[in-house]
């Protein structure tokens, strides 16, 4: 899941069990839908991207600034992932949300497309209590 800096999911997507979180990451930026904005043209892409170590890896980093996105990326080794917590909190507090829809809970759909139909169900209810709020 990749949302937006005031936890709004922007992209959604499941994958399965013992998967890296780091093969999905191309498909979910390529699933951000043009960000509008309230002077000049629709964005197509953010201008940056938040990740932990899970993320360090050389060819996603080239991936995305291929497509002009800074990757702010913590190192292997070299950085801590503590100094990404601000930034991480947006995206657990999100997950915990989704997590609140029963439904989603414990996975009661065999299809895949199925339960990415809920997931997309909650993020839309999320969305539509941020912005009523």
């Amino acid at each position: 899941m990749i949302t937006e800096r005031t936890v709004l999911p922007i992209s959604i997507g499941i994958s399965a069990a013992n998967t890296h979180d780091s093969q999905a990451l191309e498909s979910l930026v390529r699933g951000i839908p043009p960000i509008r904005s309230r002077r000049g043209p629709r964005r197509r892409r953010p201008a940056k991207l938040h990740g932990d170590k899970g993320y360090d890896f050389d060819r996603l980093r080239a991936w995305l600034r291929s497509r002009n996105i800074t990757p702010r990326i913590a190192r292997r080794g070299l950085e801590s992932s503590q100094r990404l917590g601000r930034h991480r909190w947006t995206v657990e507090r999100t997950v915990a949300w989704l997590s609140w829809c029963c439904r989603l809970h414990r996975r009661y759909e065999r299809k895949a497309d199925h339960f990415l139909a809920f997931v997309g169900i909650a993020a839309a209810l999320i969305c539509h209590r941020r912005l009523t709020a």
